[in-house]
């Protein structure tokens, strides 16, 4: 192969550092919403006798990481969210969670995505 008869170099300084905290938090900021997106649809999952499962779900950013927790805290949670063979009234149901998080995968991803993409323009 014989030696190109232009080249040219190009050379580019990468500020890492101010890019990649920006990155984080807007990362931060569209899980956030992903995460307040999966909770409302949750919430209109989750079984409703009183009301205290849905009033305590919550989102919640874990310290540490790029991550947000989407959670239920009533001693029932768990079991009202995997005992498949209970009857619930309406478009209430078990795994009430988790079919919100799937649900949302296409959207959630945009939310993230579009954040994301106000920090690297």
């Amino acid at each position: 192969m014989a030696d190109p008869i232009v080249s040219v170099k190009i050379r580019v300084h990468w500020a890492a550092g101010p890019v990649l905290a920006g990155t984080a938090d807007a990362a931060m900021r569209g899980l956030t919403k992903w995460g307040n997106l999966v909770l409302a649809m949750s919430n209109a999952r989750v079984p409703h006798d009183s009301g205290d499962l849905e009033r305590s779900g919550a989102v919640t950013p874990d310290p540490g990481s790029v991550s947000v927790r989407v959670s239920y805290d009533t001693p029932y949670a768990r079991r009202q969210h995997e005992e498949l063979d209970w009857q619930h009234e309406g478009d209430r149901s078990a795994k009430y969670l988790e079919s919100a998080v799937h649900d949302s995968m296409e959207r959630g991803l945009a939310l993230v995505a579009e954040d994301l993409a106000g920090v690297l323009r």
